[in-house]
């Protein structure tokens, strides 16, 4: 039974070879003809030149060591000594570009620099629930902001007391998805509500949804597929605040799914927005099928929690955020509401990467 250093070694041999293929497809005529091969064919390519740069310049510092110690063993007095702390620089290099090369070798995840979706609703507790869904939404803007990210309220829709029944927002940016993609699941809070008048502390949540935003490459829909109605966008309480039917409901038959935009005037606009979203929805879908033919434990993995499972407690009182999926409890909790996030989302990315390594050495 092979050992895992060969096994890491003929891994890396593979996708030397692999590398090799693709530059000599990239000068293919064919390949250079069909759009969505060159596109699939050069993203493949940049995922493996970094690997493959760090496999050759491991195998120099390699010759060098084993150069070092013959050399070493040829001689004595100042020049030994000299060999002797080039070679020690050297095995240090070695076991860092070793640990480089082990993250490195992590399959990439194939959302990175797709702008993200992000879906937001009032869950239990009534219309506490629906403030709190409007304090995660402004949280959210906030962390956004805070990193150059560009934020598009798609659609909302506002309760009678100013929270949000639910709301939908695109995030825009090259690093949008690496840091909303943990956000995903059942967000608890525990606090005195606006509507408590007893100064007792309620328990009440919020759902947050996370979609990498598909194009139509990612997610082909038949038109025959879909069920288009239109009708006149409302307020809080019900009441009309348009005279025209610009307001676009859109269901996917074969899935069932429902997307609704009402945001813009345009009932154009609002089929669009209403496709993006449509389009993201099946995405999950499909990656969510996939996903349950992996083993249970591949299944928990951090960043894959649906709306339903409880991934966080924001307790007002103890100034406190806990993250139940890694037991990451921080004292912040005011510099979090106001966009602070980082060290939550460093935490649970520090946690992925660790067992991501784990499962790789295995």
């Amino acid at each position: 039974m092979s050992s895992p250093a060969d096994r890491f070694a003929a891994r890396i041999t593979a996708l030397e070879s692999e590398h090799a293929d693709l530059e000599a497809r990239l000068a293919d005529p064919e390949v250079a003809s069909d759009p969505g091969e060159l596109r699939r064919v050069t993203m493949r390519y940049h995922e493996l030149t970094p690997v493959v740069d760090a496999a050759r310049r491991q195998r120099a510092l390699q010759a060098d060591a084993d150069a070092a110690r013959e050399l070493i063993a040829e001689t004595d007095g100042d020049e030994r000594a000299l060999l002797e702390e080039e070679l020690a620089t050297t095995e240090e290099a070695l076991a860092s570009l070793a640990d480089e090369l082990a993250v490195l070798m992590i399959p990439p995840d194939p959302h990175v620099g797709r702008n993200v979706i992000v879906e937001i609703r009032g869950a239990e507790g009534g219309e506490e629930a629906n403030l709190w869904a409007r304090d995660l939404y402004e949280m959210y803007v906030a962390y956004a902001g805070r990193h150059g990210l560009k934020v598009e309220t798609l659609d909302a829709d506002h309760s009678d007391l100013g929270g949000l029944n639910e709301v939908t927002m695109m995030v825009s940016g090259e690093h949008a998805w690496p840091r909303f993609k943990y956000e995903g699941g059942g967000h608890r809070v525990q606090r005195v509500p606006a509507t408590e008048s007893q100064g007792r502390i309620h328990t009440s949540s919020a759902t947050v949804l996370v979609l990498p935003e598909a194009d139509e490459v990612d997610v082909q829909i038949d038109d025959k597929d879909l069920q288009i109605d239109v009708f006149r966008s409302s307020g809080p309480g019900g009441q009309s605040v348009n005279t025209t039917d610009s307001a676009v409901r859109i269901t996917h038959l074969p899935t069932g799914v429902v997307v609704s935009m009402q945001d813009e005037r345009s009932q154009l606009q609002n089929r669009l927005r209403a496709m993006t979203v449509l389009r993201s929805r099946l995405l999950e879908i499909a990656e969510r099928e996939r996903n349950a033919e992996l083993s249970a434990e591949r299944r928990s993995q951090v960043g894959g929690g649906g709306r339903g499972e409880k991934i966080r407690t924001y307790n007002y009182k103890e100034n406190r955020l806990t993250d139940h999926r890694i037991g990451f409890t921080i004292y912040r909790l005011s510099d979090v509401l106001a966009g602070d996030l980082d060290d939550v989302v460093a935490a649970l990315a520090a946690d992925e990467r660790s067992r991501q390594l784990a499962d790789d050495a295995g």
